[in-house]
């Protein structure tokens, strides 16, 4: 098999990258190659609506079938790319299967971070990033009494909210002093610890978890302090694995996910990564090198690389967005709050319906909404802008955002 364009990774990222390039009027052929059997779908749902029961499968599948029989992408689903040969433009697949290509998009994601512990392997614990994981996770939950969370990101917070909506006990562990550490200030993560507790979920902070009992499944979770806390089902949200070994067996430079440029090209040639698994300097992390993951990244860089493929160059600069449901709460965040020096909160925490920005030396560089989807429109604006205002401008929530900026 040879196709002009193979796309390892059928999530977000390589969907998307499929979908750009036939709008894009590439004529050429094009095959996605997917570890899973599904065809490509939204992951976000997984800990949230499609485990709440809201949504069934086909609603979160980004096309139907028709869709990429029509425009003639080749399905090879259920496959698992194993190595590359940049050299032959040909990766092989676990099933034996070579493959060859003219351009290669490397848009694997990644796997669930789990728990390098005694125990951390049992049946009964449980990561979060596939249909299956999901549909497992279900499956346990409705027979479950306790269920322990490890890990207070948005992965485990949605996850926590979703089960105490289906009447569940749960108990949910975090290492570090607060909720959402690595991705917001500490008024909101204080916000969201308390709406969490008032829901009846046992959040309990700057715990370490020692090991999973149990011997045919996991029946508790050993804190360092020696209690035993009884878990008829473990989900772990800590993050995920860049799923990029062969690339990297293959030369592709790279560490904590693969480096590409502005263009998303990796040091292997014809090769492009995009998404969870690319590794890349972000405008808006000021220049600094990192890896999103979120579904706005996905997409963008997978447009770059479609554009790239058919001889537009089109650097990646998108500013990241990212949101979250939990309970009746829709957080949306924009920009990225690394770095910041300076906090203002417009609006009332107690009602609700607040927002969050992010300072540095003097400069918006991020922005948090809950419940305030006017501010987040208006946010994302003030954010690429680079705003430079003050304090009392900002924390007026009668003064809308965009009015701040020069005219």
């Amino acid at each position: 098999m040879r196709f002009d364009v193979v796309i390892v990774g059928g999530g977000h990222g390589g969907a998307q990258a499929a979908v750009a390039l036939r709008t894009q009027k590439f004529a050429g052929t094009i095959a996605i190659v997917g570890d899973e059997p599904e065809l490509p779908y939204e992951r976000p749902p997984l800990s949230k609506e499609y485990f709440a029961g809201e949504k069934e499968f086909e609603r979160i599948q980004l096309r139907p079938a028709k869709y990429w029989d029509e425009r003639e992408v080749t399905m090879l689903l259920g496959k698992r790319v194993v190595s590359v040969d940049p050299a032959a433009h040909t990766v092989t697949t676990d099933g034996g299967e070579t493959i060859g290509y003219g351009k290669l998009v490397w848009a694997t994601g990644g796997s669930p971070r789990m728990l390098p512990i005694p125990g951390g392997d049992l049946p009964g614990v449980q990561g979060v990033r596939t249909k299956a994981d999901a549909d497992a996770m279900k499956a346990a939950s409705e027979t479950a009494d306790q269920i322990v969370v490890i890990g207070g990101g948005y992965i485990g917070l949605e996850a926590a909210a979703v089960l105490r909506k289906a009447g569940r006990k749960v108990v949910l562990l975090e290492a570090l002093d607060r909720v959402l550490a690595r991705v917001a200030g500490e008024q909101l993560s204080r916000f969201y610890e308390q709406e969490h507790r008032g829901h009846g979920v046992d959040l309990r902070l700057g715990v370490q978890v020692e090991a999973i009992e149990g011997t045919e499944r996991a029946t508790g979770v050993r804190l360092s302090t020696g209690e035993v806390i009884p878990a008829d089902l473990v989900i772990v949200g800590i993050g995920i694995v860049p799923a990029t070994q062969p690339l990297i067996e293959a030369g592709a430079t790279g560490g904590n996910g693969v480096l590409v440029d502005r263009l998303c090209r990796t040091s292997l040639p014809d090769i492009y990564a995009i998404g969870d698994c690319a590794a890349h300097a972000n405008d808006f992390a000021e220049g600094a090198v990192i890896r999103l993951e979120s579904v706005q990244n996905a997409n963008d860089q997978a447009n770059v690389v479609a554009k790239h493929i058919c001889g537009e160059e089109a650097p990646y600069h998108a500013i990241p967005w990212f949101w979250s449901n939990q309970y009746d709460l829709k957080l949306q965040t924009a920009g990225l709050s690394t770095g910041h020096d300076q906090t203002v909160l417009r609006g009332d925490i107690a009602s609700r319906s607040f927002s969050i920005v992010y300072l540095k030396e003097g400069r918006v560089i991020a922005i948090d909404c809950v419940n305030a989807t006017k501010d987040y429109v208006q946010g994302r604006m003030i954010v690429t802008a680079g705003l430079q205002a003050t304090a009392e401008q900002l924390a007026d929530a009668e003064t809308p955002l965009k009015a701040l900026l020069p005219a």
